[in-house]
């Protein structure tokens, strides 16, 4: 890959959240697409469609529907929200405080930062079961305390090579690791598709247009709106010249391959397993379908394909990390961000007995104020065609993104009302006597089916886009440079005399 001393594959990127500038630029749209093929071309895309046969009652012809218009239109957002990414150079939650002010701006990235530190634990735990399998089938070594806690150290050094090393690394190493590792779940994918009953799966009755419509909600929740905000983190290298388009075709299909055939695999398999859809270990319960010599070449491309998804969330969880303030290296920040990662995976397998459900609960709840966060923000990115480089970086009162108080009162208004209205829709719980939180809402047809997060994300678009329109530009860019015209072409205190 071609590019600056600073963006060399195998060579430590030293950039930090600091934008990009147009002499350093370089790379090509395709790069969207191995990034987002990567991150979703692990095996454990199966559960979800397992849960449109098991929960929503679809059949396959639908089931197939669904995960088009679910995983490619979920990744169309995050290619449409990249573009922010390629016209400041700099990772989306720095962009945002353009969209909230710089202390607005504060609220949207510590929540995204605890999801993705919540979500990179759930994969390092899982992944160090996989690898714990692996080791037990292939040599017989069982599980103790000790190679639990090497199987630990052994993903989270791998995720912190490629993450440390940084964005050039990663592009090369998700383009070549996808060969390799889709290479392997392709003859695992062939295993499982001959275990189908196809007798029942043709014969299954389809389900209601309602459960398309909440099934295609579901499987966008649970894949592209949980990246759209990290899509800028890896356009931010390439050149503003290219066409935005081609950046949400290239992050929609590449995400969108992997995900439809998986989702319609895990749809297939339901007929004859319907458990995989609730498994609390999806990882043993698809190993327990396949004959014990497949298990070795699964369970590798299952710790593949979860170390793929992770490098990029560890990286993104590093950028994040420096923009809410934390004054350290990149490289530094990834490595904090894994010592807690192991901190909580050592915690999850060696200490809790059940904590996996709570803190995928409380990861639940984290998600309405991110997709909240992506309603405001891609309004913003609508209305507006570049940034202010300079004011990005600065965070005190003379930043231009300082706004009214450190805030934009618009977008912090939109994102908190928006806030308010999904958790009134939404329900956390670990099962039915286990409720957290459940919003008075929770029971309606909305609520029960999981489609809170449309109705966050519409009114955090809808909400902001009326803001600005009553504030007349106040609390946005525009209205800060008609601020800083007037202040300095007012005549002085001398000049009025």
């Amino acid at each position: 890959m071609a590019g600056s001393d600073n963006d060399r594959v195998g060579a430590v990127e030293t950039r930090g959240i600091e934008p990009v500038p147009d002499a350093e630029r370089h790379g090509h749209p395709g790069q969207m697409f191995w990034t987002w093929f990567a991150a979703n071309i692990s095996i454990l895309g199966l559960p979800l469609g397992a849960a449109l046969v098991s929960f929503r009652g679809l059949n396959i012809w639908q089931a197939v529907v669904v995960a088009v218009l679910g995983s490619v239109g979920s990744f169309a957002l995050v290619g449409a929200l990249s573009i922010a990414g390629k016209r400041g150079g700099a990772p989306a939650l720095t962009l945002s405080r353009a969209v909230f002010g710089v202390r607005g701006n504060a609220g949207p990235t510590l929540v995204t930062w605890l999801s993705r530190l919540g979500w990179e634990t759930i994969n390092t735990t899982t992944a160090a079961f996989a690898l714990l399998a692996l080791l037990d089938v292939a040599f017989g070594l069982r599980r103790n305390t000790v190679l639990t806690v090497v199987c630990l150290l052994v993903f989270i050094g791998c995720t912190l090579l490629i993450s440390g090393l940084g964005h050039a690394t990663i592009m090369w190493i998700n383009k070549w690791a996808t060969y390799a590792f889709g290479l392997l779940n392709l003859v695992v994918i062939a295993f499982l598709a001959a275990t189908v009953d196809w007798h029942r799966v043709l014969q299954a009755p389809a389900g209601p247009m309602s459960a398309m419509v909440v099934g295609t909600g579901m499987i966008a929740a649970g894949t592209g709106i949980g990246w759209a905000n990290a899509g800028a983190d890896y356009a931010r290298y390439l050149p503003r010249h290219i066409p935005g388009g081609r950046l949400v075709v290239a992050s929609a299909f590449g995400a969108g391959i992997p995900l439809i055939v998986l989702i319609s695999l895990g749809s297939l398999l339901a007929a004859g397993e319907p458990g995989l859809a609730s498994a609390a270990d999806p990882v043993a319960a698809i190993n327990t379908m396949l004959p014990s010599w497949m298990s070795i070449p699964y369970l590798i491309a299952a710790f593949g394909g979860l170390l793929l998804s992770n490098h990029l969330s560890v990286y993104s969880a590093g950028l994040t990390m420096i923009t809410l303030g934390i004054r350290v290296r990149r490289t530094v920040a990834v490595a904090l961000d894994m010592v807690v990662t192991f901190v909580g995976g050592v915690y999850f397998i060696l200490i809790a007995e059940n904590f996996y459900g709570p803190f995928i609960t409380f990861l639940t709840l984290l998600a309405v104020p991110i997709t909240a966060w992506v309603g405001v923000f891609a309004v913003d990115m609508l209305l507006r065609r570049s940034y202010d480089t300079d004011a990005l970086m600065n965070v005190g009162r003379t930043s231009r993104y300082w706004y009214r108080g450190g805030f934009s009162w618009p977008a912090t208004t939109a994102w908190a009302a928006a806030i308010v209205v999904g958790l009134l829709f939404t329900e956390a719980s670990t099962s039915a006597t286990d409720v957290w939180f459940s919003g008075p809402l929770a029971d309606s047809w909305i609520g029960s089916n999981g489609l809170g997060w449309v109705v966050t994300l519409t009114l955090a678009a809808g909400l902001h886009a009326l803001l600005r329109r009553l504030a007349g530009g106040a609390g946005t860019e525009a209205g800060a440079r008609r601020t800083e015209e007037r202040a300095s072409t007012a005549p002085t205190a001398q000049e009025h005399v």
